[in-house]
C-alpha cells in the first residue's frame, strides 16, 4: 500500500509500538495516525472537518476499547455512505 494512510485505533501504547514496528520490519511505510479510543476515531471519521479530510487506505480496529468499542465503531463506519466500503482489519488481544 503506497501513499495512503493507515488509521490505527488502538488504547494500549505497547500495541500501538508493536503495530508499527511489525509494519516497518515489512517495509509498510504508509503515514500511520492513532485514535486512542472508539471517540477519538469517530471524531476523525465524522467530526468537525472530517468531510474535508481524505479517508485513510486501512482502518486497523481493535474491539476492546473505552469510551466507544470497537464493534460500535465499525457499526458506525458501515452505516455511513462515505465510509461504509473503506477496508477494516479487526485487531483484539485477550490474556
Amino acid at each position: 500500500m503506497e501513499g495512503g494512510k493507515i488509521l490505527l485505533v488502538e488504547d494500549n501504547p505497547d500495541d500501538v509500538e508493536l503495530i508499527q514496528r511489525a509494519l516497518k520490519s515489512h517495509n509498510v511505510i504508509n503515514e500511520m495516525v492513532v485514535a486512542h479510543d472508539g471517540v477519538e476515531a469517530l471524531d476523525y471519521f465524522f467530526g468537525p472537518g472530517a468531510e474535508e479530510r481524505p479517508l485513510p487506505h486501512l482502518v486497523l480496529l481493535d474491539l476492546k476499547l473505552p469510551r466507544v468499542d470497537g464493534h460500535e465503531v465499525l457499526r458506525r463506519l458501515r452505516s455511513a455512505e462515505r465510509t461504509r466500503l473503506l477496508p477494516v482489519v479487526i485487531l483484539t488481544t485477550s490474556d
